[in-house]
């Protein structure tokens, strides 16, 4: 019996250290947890340096939704490309001149010794806004004989913008009167800015009476927008 006892004892002394051995386990795991969470707070990463890394700090990878300030050295940025352009414009466009926004004169410009008369027509834009103009404007003289139209004299036309301010000018051309008769009295100039319908009644600057002609054709010529003429 004795010795039955003794197994007993020394089988329950084993049992016993055991179970201490596996709590102090058990306590020693428990207390690295603890100090490596008091360590880091739950959800945030430690930077190389040691220090953690808040969501809001930017150095944080994969912490967060960074926020661009938008601010440069000089203040804060505004975006490029946003300077200020010609008003008139319209998606990109320069509108075309509209006979309402033009003061438009004309003077006499005729070299001594050429054969043909010069008047040129100056338009300028006294609109706010840039504008574009190309071709031919039209020009009807009036007459004592009725009206009297002009006609292209065939060069090439551009496209001119003209800002706020500017001018651009036009030649007639027409033959002087040299008959000795008393010709054809001129009383009035007709302008047309090109694609327009307005037209501009001014005094006629040129010579007052144009030779009688056959009727086969207009002795007067006009030239495009940009060319003043002969005598320009």
């Amino acid at each position: 019996m004795s010795g039955n006892r003794r197994k007993v004892f020394l089988l329950s002394a084993v049992l016993v250290g055991g179970a201490m051995l596996m709590t102090a386990c058990q306590d020693a795991d428990s207390g690295a947890a603890q100090s490596s969470s008091s360590a880091t707070p739950a959800g945030n990463a430690v930077t190389p340096s040691g220090k953690a890394a808040t969501p809001s700090d930017s150095s944080a990878t994969g912490g967060g939704q960074g926020t661009a300030t938008g601010k440069s050295s000089g203040g804060q940025g505004t975006a490029a490309g946003t300077g200020s352009t010609e008003s008139g414009s319209k998606n990109g466009k320069v509108d075309r001149c509209h006979t309402d926004d033009l003061k438009i004169t004309a003077a006499d410009n005729t070299i001594a010794g050429d054969p043909d008369g010069t008047v040129t027509v100056q338009m300028k834009n006294g609109g706010g806004q840039a504008c574009a103009m190309s071709g031919y404007a039209g020009v009807d003289l009036k007459t004592n004989a009725g009206a009297l139209s002009a006609q292209r004299n065939g060069e090439r036309a551009t496209s001119i913008v003209l800002k706020s301010g500017q001018s651009v000018a036009f030649g007639i051309n027409y033959p002087v009167n040299r008959s000795g008769g008393s010709g054809v009295r001129v009383t009035a100039l007709l302008v047309t800015p090109p694609n327009e319908t307005k037209t501009v009644t001014l005094p006629w600057p040129g010579a007052g009476t144009l030779p009688v002609t056959d009727g086969s054709g207009s002795p007067v010529k006009v030239g495009p927008v940009g060319n003043a003429g002969q005598g320009g």
